[in-house]
C-alpha cells in the first residue's frame, strides 16, 4: 500500500514538472525539484488530505483550523 503513494508522487512529479519543461543542465533540474517539491508541500492542495497541504497536515493545523 505504501509502494502506491510513493508511485503516485512519481507520477505527479513528471506530469505536473519534469515533462512540461525542459532541462538543460543536471543544476537546472536540481532547482527545478526544490521548487516543484515545495509547492507540492506548501501550497497544492491534495484531495486525499481534505484539501489540505501536507504541510498544513504536518503541522496540525486542521486542528488548528478546527479549533477556530
Amino acid at each position: 500500500m505504501d509502494n502506491i503513494m510513493v508511485e503516485r508522487l512519481w507520477r505527479s512529479l513528471k506530469y505536473e514538472d519534469i515533462y512540461l519543461k525542459d532541462y538543460e543542465t543536471v543544476q537546472e533540474l536540481i532547482e527545478g525539484l526544490r521548487a516543484y517539491f515545495d509547492f507540492y508541500n506548501n501550497e497544492r492542495s491534495h484531495k486525499s488530505l481534505g484539501n489540505m497541504t501536507p504541510a498544513e497536515v504536518y503541522r496540525g493545523e486542521d486542528a488548528i483550523k478546527k479549533a477556530a
